[in-house]
C-alpha cells in the first residue's frame, strides 16, 4: 500500500464542546478534508490511524488531558458466533437485507428520528431535519452504502450507514426500531456486517471508538477477537475485559 503523506495545514482543530459520552469533560477533534485524487485510499488510510468519517470530513478526538475514546476494529477473519450471538442471529434471522444507494427518504429519516428521540435524546443529533439528515447520508465523497433491513410484513427494521474500505466495512451511523429491543437490534446489525466483511474477503469491521468507562460505548469489547490502536499501533484487545 502507497504511503499517503498529508501536509499539516490541511487538519484544524474543533473549539472545546461538552462530551457526549463522559460527564464534565469537553472533546476537542482534529478534522481534515476527504478530498484529492483518490478520497477513498486516503479515507482507508486516516482510518488506520483511528479517523473517522462524517459526510466529506475525517475527524479523531484530540481532547486535552483524556484519551478515553479508543479506536476498535473487529476482526472478520477469526470471529465466530459466541452462543449469546447466536441466539441475536436467530431472533432476526426473519429479516430481507438489501444494500442499496446512499440516497436519503422520509421512511429512512423517520425511522432515524424516533431512533434519537427513543435513545438520544439529550444528543445533539436529536434537532437534526430531513436536510441535516439527507447530508449526513449523501455528502460522502468516498464508496458508501446503505444496508436496509425489514421485517416480513414490509415494515423497516433498522438502516445502516456503511463505508466500504480496502480492507473492511466502516459502521459510520445504524439506527432501528426503537420498541425491537428484545430482538437485540445493535448486535444483530454488527454481527451482520461481521459476517459480511468475511463474506467479502475483507479482513476488518470499524466500529468507530471504544470508551471503556462509557455505559453507550463500552458494549463494542463483547466482539472478540478485536484489536485497538494504541501508540505501538493496532493490537489486540485483552479478552480479560470481555
Amino acid at each position: 500500500m502507497k504511503r499517503v503523506e498529508i501536509p499539516s495545514r490541511f487538519f484544524f482543530s474543533t473549539p472545546p464542546a461538552p462530551c457526549p459520552y463522559l460527564e464534565d469533560r469537553l472533546e476537542r477533534k482534529v478534522v481534515t478534508l476527504l478530498a484529492g485524487e483518490d478520497p477513498d485510499h486516503l479515507h482507508n488510510t486516516l482510518s488506520h490511524a483511528g479517523f473517522r468519517r462524517s459526510q466529506d470530513l475525517a475527524y479523531r478526538p484530540a481532547c486535552d488531558g483524556c484519551d478515553a475514546c479508543i479506536p476498535i476494529r473487529v476482526n472478520a477473519k477469526e470471529f465466530h458466533l459466541k452462543k449469546s450471538f447466536r441466539r441475536v442471529w436467530q431472533a432476526n434471522r426473519d429479516l430481507k437485507v438489501a444494500e442499496i444507494p446512499t440516497t436519503a427518504t422520509q421512511e429512512h429519516f423517520a425511522l432515524f428520528h424516533n431512533y434519537l428521540q427513543s435513545r438520544h435524546s439529550d444528543g445533539g443529533m436529536v434537532d437534526m431535519d430531513f436536510d441535516d439528515y439527507q447530508a449526513m447520508i449523501e455528502d460522502s465523497p468516498v464508496k458508501s452504502q446503505l444496508v436496509e433491513f425489514r421485517k416480513l410484513d414490509g415494515s423497516l427494521y433498522a438502516v445502516s450507514l456503511t463505508d466500504v474500505m480496502e480492507d473492511g466495512l466502516s459502521l459510520v451511523y445504524s439506527f432501528f426500531a426503537p420498541d425491537e429491543d428484545k430482538r437485540s437490534p445493535g448486535t444483530y446489525l454488527i454481527l451482520w456486517h461481521i459476517l459480511q466483511a468475511r463474506y467479502r474477503q475483507l479482513p476488518f469491521v470499524y466500529l468507530g471508538y471504544w470508551i471503556e468507562q462509557s455505559q453507550k460505548m463500552s458494549y463494542k469489547q463483547r466482539f472478540m477477537p478485536s484489536e485497538i490502536l494504541t501508540r505501538n499501533g493496532w493490537e489486540p484487545l485483552s479478552p480479560t475485559l470481555k
